[in-house]
């Protein structure tokens, strides 16, 4: 049976999607973007600030599922500017220490609302 997670610790769907929905002991976020969940704006100014927001957000909806970092298999990074990579990835590494998921990093031309970087995670139990 399909469960739709909802945090009031993380930013509300931009969009007609959920923050993630789990399935079958699977649980799928949808990206996040570092949006304040106290205020509804971007925060941060570079991808290091960005990224700990993201990870923020991310931590928030995995504790309301139920599930931890510890439970993170896959991400996906979207980056506007694969220049600021190593920026991203020693957030990345501070967040995930020695869980390291399998992961995909693509460059793309823009995100929501200006964002500098996004990220998904596919989880399991």
């Amino acid at each position: 049976m399909k469960r739709i997670i909802c945090s009031s610790h993380a930013p509300a769907a931009i969009g007609p999607y959920s923050q993630a929905i789990e399935i079958n002991g699977t649980l799928y976020t949808s990206g996040q973007i570092a949006i304040d969940p106290k205020t509804g704006n971007l925060k941060g100014n570079n991808v290091t600030e960005q990224a700990q927001q993201v990870f923020d957000n991310i931590k928030a909806i995995l504790s309301e599922a139920g599930y931890g970092l510890e439970h993170v298999v896959k991400t996906t990074v979207f980056i506007t500017d694969m220049s600021a990579f190593a920026e991203m990835n020693d957030i990345y590494a501070q967040v995930f220490g020695d869980l390291k998921p399998a992961r995909s990093a693509v460059e793309v031309s823009a995100l929501p609302k200006g964002a500098l970087v996004e990220i998904e995670t596919v989880c399991v139990k």
